[in-house]
C-alpha cells in the first residue's frame, strides 16, 4: 500500500461586518507547490495458485498420452508441449522465440520468452527443461519446473508491474540427452549478451513425492532470495548435492554466469535427519518414479510444488520488480479570497492522476483561525475528481491573515502481500510525502481594511 499526502493552500481574508464596506483586494497568492518524486517502493510478490500449476501438469500428461506416452525431445509429444507453452505466453504478451538446436541429439527447439520491461542489458533468467525421457510422460521430471515457470510468467504478465530488470524465461530441449539445449543456447550468445545476464535460476524436479528442499549454491548471493523464502517457512533447505552438474544451470555456470535454483530430489534416498525435518520416508528415493512410466500427475507433491512455485515468484519480485508508480496532484482555485464574519466563501479543490491508476484521496484543512471552519463536498474524491471547499466564519471569528492548508491524502494498492509468511522481509511498505503552500487568512480591524 502506498500512502501519498499533498498539501496546498490559498489566501483568505477575514473582515469585520459593516453596512458599507469598500472593496478589498485579495491577499497575495500562494507560491506554487513543487511535486516531489515518489519514493521507491517494492511490490509484494503474488501468490502462485498451485491449482493453476497442476492444471498445466494435466495438460502435459494429456499431451504425452496422446503422443506415444512421452514428451522426449524431438518427439511429437515434445513439439506439442512447446506449442502449448508458446500459445499461453504469446496470448499474455510475451516476446516468444523458438531456437532450433542444430546439434542436439534430437533436433528440436528451445523456447525463449522475454517480458518487455526493464533494461535490456540487465537480465534475470529463469529456466527449466521441457523434455522428458522416452519411458514415461515426465511430469515431475520436468513438467513441474516447466509448469511453475509458465504460471509465474502468466502472473507477471497479468500484474504488469514496473520492472527494474528484464525477466527472461526459457524452456530447454534435449536436457535428458546431456544438457544439450541449454548448452547450445549459451554457446550462441556473444560475450556481451552473456554479460547482460545477471543471474540464471534453474528449476528441475520441484515436486518430488518424497521430496526434499534443495537449493543450488545455497550460500551464494544469487541463491539469497530463494533461500529467504524457504527460510521463512522454516523449511531448513540444503545444498543440492545430487543435482550438481546434472541440469541446465551447468552450461551457464561454465560460462561464468551466476546460478541457483530449486530441486526436490531424484533417485537419491532421503536420510533419517531429512525425514525428521521435512517428513516423508527415510531410506526411500525422493522420486520413486524417476525416469519411469509412473512419472505421472500422481507422482507430484502439491505441497512441495506450491512452495517451489511461490519461492520462484518471491525471487522474481525481489530481483526484478520495481517501484509503485500510482501518484496524484491536488490544487485549490482560487488561491486567495476573503470572507466576512457571519459569512462563507468557497473554492474548488481539484485532483489529477499523475501516474499509474486512480486512487481515493481524502481531503482536510488545517491552520484555520478561531471561529472559521472548513468543510469539503465530497470529503474524499477519486483522483481526477474535484470537491468544493467551504470556509465559514462565525460572528466572532478572529480577524487576521492566516495560512490555511488543504491536504489530500491518498492510498493506492500496489500489490497483495497476504501470501508472504512471517519472517519474509516485506516487499510492500507504506510511504508518505508532503508539500505545502499557503492560503492566507487576512483580517482588518475595520470595514475599510
Amino acid at each position: 500500500m502506498k500512502r501519498r499526502v499533498l498539501t496546498v493552500g490559498a489566501a483568505l481574508a477575514v473582515f469585520a461586518a459593516a453596512a458599507v464596506a469598500p472593496a478589498v483586494g485579495p491577499a497575495a497568492a500562494a507560491p506554487s507547490v513543487g511535486v516531489l518524486a515518489p519514493a521507491a517502493q517494492a511490490l509484494a510478490a503474488p501468490d502462485i495458485a498451485v491449482a493453476n500449476v497442476q492444471a498445466h501438469l494435466t495438460q502435459f500428461q494429456t499431451i504425452a498420452t496422446q503422443n506415444g506416452g512421452n514428451r522426449r525431445a524431438g518427439s511429437a509429444g515434445y513439439t506439442a508441449s512447446v506449442a502449448y507453452v508458446k500459445t499461453k505466453l504469446q496470448a499474455a504478451g510475451y516476446t516468444v522465440t523458438e531456437q532450433v538446436c542444430t546439434d542436439c541429439t534430437y533436433r528440436s527447439n528451445n523456447l525463449i520468452a522475454e517480458w518487455p520491461g526493464g533494461p535490456a542489458d540487465q537480465v534475470v533468467m529463469f529456466g527449466s527443461h521441457l523434455d522428458g525421457v522416452s519411458a514415461g510422460p515426465g511430469i515431475n521430471d520436468n513438467a513441474t519446473g516447466s509448469s511453475a515457470l509458465l504460471e509465474n510468467a502468466l502472473v507477471l504478465a497479468r500484474q504488469n508491474p514496473t520492472m527494474t530488470k528484464r525477466v527472461r524465461f526459457a524452456w530447454w530441449t534435449d536436457e535428458e540427452q546431456g544438457l544439450n539445449g541449454s548448452d547450445f543456447y549459451v554457446r550462441s550468445l556473444s560475450a556481451t549478451q552473456r554479460g547482460y545476464i545477471k543471474g540464471y535460476y534453474n528449476f528441475d524436479m520441484i515436486g518430488s513425492v518424497n521430496g526434499g528442499y534443495f537449493i543450488n549454491r545455497i550460500t551464494s548471493a544469487t541463491a539469497a532470495p530463494l533461500k529467504a523464502y524457504w527460510d521463512s517457512l522454516n523449511i531448513q533447505p540444503e545444498e543440492n548435492v545430487e543435482g550438481q552438474g546434472r541440469s541446465d544451470d551447468y552450461p551457464f555456470a561454465q560460462a561464468g554466469i551466476q546460478t541457483s535454483g530449486y530441486a526436490a530430489g531424484a533417485s537419491a534416498r532421503k536420510t533419517s535427519a531429512q525425514a525428521a525435518k521435512w517428513g516423508g520416508t527415510s531410506g526411500a528415493a525422493y522420486d520413486p518414479c524417476y525416469h519411469r512410466s509412473c512419472d505421472t500427475t500422481s507422482n507430484v507433491s502439491a505441497t512441495v510444488l506450491n512452495r517451489s512455485a511461490d519461492g520462484i515468484a518471491y525471487a522474481i519480485w525481489q530481483l526484478a520488480v520495481g517501484s509503485a508508480t500510482n501518484d496524484f496532484s491536488v490544487a485549490v482555485s482560487p488561491t486567495s479570497g476573503s470572507v466576512q464574519r457571519g459569512a462563507s466563501t468557497t473554492a474548488t479543490v481539484s485532483t489529477a492522476t499523475t501516474a499509474g491508476t486512480a486512487q481515493t484521496v481524502g481531503l482536510s484543512a488545517t491552520g484555520l483561525p478561531a471561529g472559521v471552519t472548513a468543510s469539503f463536498s465530497p470529503s474524499s474524491v477519486t483522483s481526477g475528481g474535484s470537491a468544493t471547499l467551504t470556509l465559514s466564519a462565525s460572528a466572532s471569528a478572529t480577524l487576521g491573515t492566516y495560512t490555511v492548508t488543504v491536504t489530500g491524502a491518498g492510498v493506492s494498492s500496489s500489490g497483495s502481500s497476504d501470501r508472504i509468511p512471517a519472517g519474509v522481509p516485506p516487499s510492500a511498505r507504506s510511504r508518505s510525502r508532503a508539500a505545502s503552500a499557503a492560503r492566507s487568512v487576512r483580517s482588518a480591524s475595520s470595514a475599510s481594511g
